[in-house]
C-alpha cells in the first residue's frame, strides 16, 4: 500500500424509520401506487386495445340477433351454422396465409380446437334455435348473463378471482338482464316463467362463457389469427358432419336474399372478426371483463330493431337496459381505478 494515500470512505445514510415490511414486500410495487405508475406503457395499451376490441365485438354481435331473427324461419340452425363456419374459415385462411404463414407446430394437440369449435358451434346453433321461437331483444338479454357465468368459468379454469366490486357489478348487470328477459313483469319474475327459447339459449351462452377463459389456457403461443382459423376449421368439420342431413335437405337456391345477407354478415363479421376480437381481448383482460361488454348488446339490438321499423320496447324494459349499461360502466371504472384482475 502506498503510504500517505487517502482511502475514500463510503457513507451509508439510513432512514430514521424502516417500513414494517418484509424484503419481498419492499421490492413489490406498492398497492397505493396509481395504475399508470405501476404498469408499463405496453401493458396499458394492451388493456386499452382489449377494451376497444370488445366494444367492436358488442356492436357486431348485436347485428347478428336482428338479422338472425329475420333469417331463422327459412333455414335449419345447424345448416346455417355449418355454412357460416365454412365461409369464415376461408376468410381466415387468406388472412393467415398473408400475415402468419402455415407451420406444423400450430396444429399440435388438435383436440384443443375441437373443444373450442364445439363450444362456439353449440352457442350459434342454439342461438338460431332460440330466435325461431322468441324475439331478438329477449335473446340479447340472455346473452348479457354471460359475464357472470364467465367469471365462474374463469375461476374454474384459470383461478381468476374477481374483486367484490366486480362481482357486485356483474350482479347488477345480471339483474338488469333478467328484468329485460321478463319485460319488466314482476309477477312473471316471481314465478320465474322463462320461455323455451330463453332456456335453450341460456345453455348456448354457458358454452360461450366457458370458451373465453379457455383461450389463454389452450393457446400455446400460436398467433391469434392462427388459433382462430383452426378453431373455425374444427367447428366447420364438427357441424358439417353433425348437420349433413340438414345441409343436404336445404334448397339453397330457393333461399330468400335475407338468408344470404345474414350468412355473409355472420361469416365475415360475427364469426371470423368477432372470434379474432374475442381471443385478442381474452389474452389481455380477465374473463369477466371481456364478457362484460356483452351488456351493451341489448341496447344495440333495441336500436337496430327500432330503426328497422320493428317497434321499440316498452318503457319499463329500459330500466333493465339501464342496469346493464350501469354494470358495464362500473366494470370500466374499476378497471381504471385499480390494477387489472
Amino acid at each position: 500500500m502506498v503510504t500517505g494515500q487517502r482511502i475514500p470512505t463510503i457513507r451509508c445514510v439510513w432512514p430514521k424509520t424502516l417500513p414494517n415490511k418484509s424484503p419481498t414486500q419492499i421490492l413489490e410495487p406498492s398497492r397505493d401506487t396509481p395504475p399508470h405508475k405501476s404498469l408499463s406503457r405496453d401493458t396499458r395499451w394492451g388493456h386499452l386495445s382489449g377494451h376497444l376490441a370488445m366494444l367492436a365485438f358488442a356492436a357486431l354481435i348485436s347485428g347478428s340477433f336482428s338479422l338472425g331473427g329475420l333469417a331463422a324461419p327459412y333455414i335449419d340452425p345447424v345448416a346455417i351454422t355449418a355454412v357460416r363456419f365454412l365461409l369464415a374459415m376461408l376468410v381466415m385462411a387468406v388472412v393467415v396465409g398473408r400475415l402468419a404463414g402455415w407451420q406444423r407446430k400450430h396444429i399440435e394437440a388438435p383436440w384443443r380446437y375441437l373443444v373450442m369449435g364445439g363450444l362456439l358451434g353449440i352457442y350459434f346453433v342454439l342461438m338460431f334455435r332460440a330466435l325461431q321461437v322468441t324475439d331478438p331483444v329477449s335473446t340479447g338479454a340472455v346473452f348479457t348473463l354471460m359475464p357472470l357465468m364467465s367469471a365462474g368459468f374463469g375461476w374454474l379454469f384459470q383461478r381468476q378471482v374477481s374483486r367484490p366490486f366486480v362481482l357486485f357489478a356483474l350482479f347488477i348487470g345480471g339483474a338488469g338482464a333478467v328484468w329485460v328477459i321478463f319485460r319488466g313483469d314482476v309477477l312473471a319474475m316471481l314465478v320465474f316463467d322463462i320461455g323455451y327459447g330463453e332456456k335453450i339459449f341460456l345453455i348456448g351462452c354457458a358454452c360461450h362463457a366457458a370458451y373465453t377463459p379457455l383461450v389463454p389456457r389452450f393457446n400455446r403461443g400460436e398467433p391469434i389469427i392462427v388459433f382462430t382459423f383452426w378453431t373455425l376449421a374444427a367447428a366447420c368439420l364438427l357441424f358439417s358432419l353433425y348437420g349433413a342431413s340438414a345441409i343436404g335437405e336445404t334448397d339453397w337456391q330457393a333461399l330468400p336474399p335475407i338468408v344470404w345477407i345474414t350468412i355473409v354478415y355472420l361469416a365475415v363479421f360475427t364469426t371470423a372478426t368477432t372470434f379474432f376480437l374475442l381471443q385478442y381481448a381474452a389474452m389481455r383482460l380477465p374473463s369477466a371483463k371481456v364478457m362484460a361488454y356483452g351488456y351493451l348488446v341489448p341496447s344495440f339490438i333495441i336500436v337496430w330493431e327500432g330503426l328497422a321499423g320493428r317497434g321499440w320496447v316498452a318503457p319499463q324494459v329500459w330500466f333493465g337496459v339501464a342496469a346493464t349499461i350501469a354494470a358495464l360502466v362500473m366494470l370500466l371504472r374499476e378497471g381504471a381505478a385499480a390494477r387489472p384482475d
